[in-house]
């Protein structure tokens, strides 16, 4: 089964090359008429290089649907980089941090105290039994 595997890459590639370029309009081929791009893919089909060219060089890149790539985009929003320490937003969340660990703080200690005051008298009142 493993030795067809070659054969059948080979016949997938060489199918979806001449379906795609079947399915492209007219308009979106470059380089020669759509007639010899097909004619190219099906004589040179065999040896790939009809379905690579067709691939590489016949048919029209299509731009992304939201109109930019992720690189253009990138460098029409180019951020300044800011220190942790200068950025007011950081320093915000530093606070609002500090504040929340500060209330958690207070509960452990509060139910620490009672705890230990829990402790404190039921030994007092062992002590008292004996």
């Amino acid at each position: 089964m493993l030795r067809y595997l070659p054969f059948l890459l080979v016949l997938a590639l060489w199918i979806y090359a001449f379906i795609d370029c079947l399915n492209t309009p007219e308009e979106e081929v470059r380089g020669l008429p759509k007639v010899v791009w097909v004619i190219i893919i099906l004589l040179f089909g065999e040896v790939l290089v009809g379905p690579i060219a067709w691939l590489v060089a016949g048919r029209a890149r299509r731009g992304p649907a939201g109109g930019s790539t992720p690189s253009e985009w990138h460098r029409n929003h180019r951020a300044e980089f800011v220190a942790p320490d200068d950025n007011p937003e950081f320093l915000q969340s530093l606070k609002a941090e500090s504040k929340k660990d500060e209330a958690l703080l207070k509960d452990w200690e509060a139910d620490l105290r009672r705890r230990e005051e829990e402790l404190r008298r039921r030994e007092s009142g062992e002590d008292s039994k004996d």
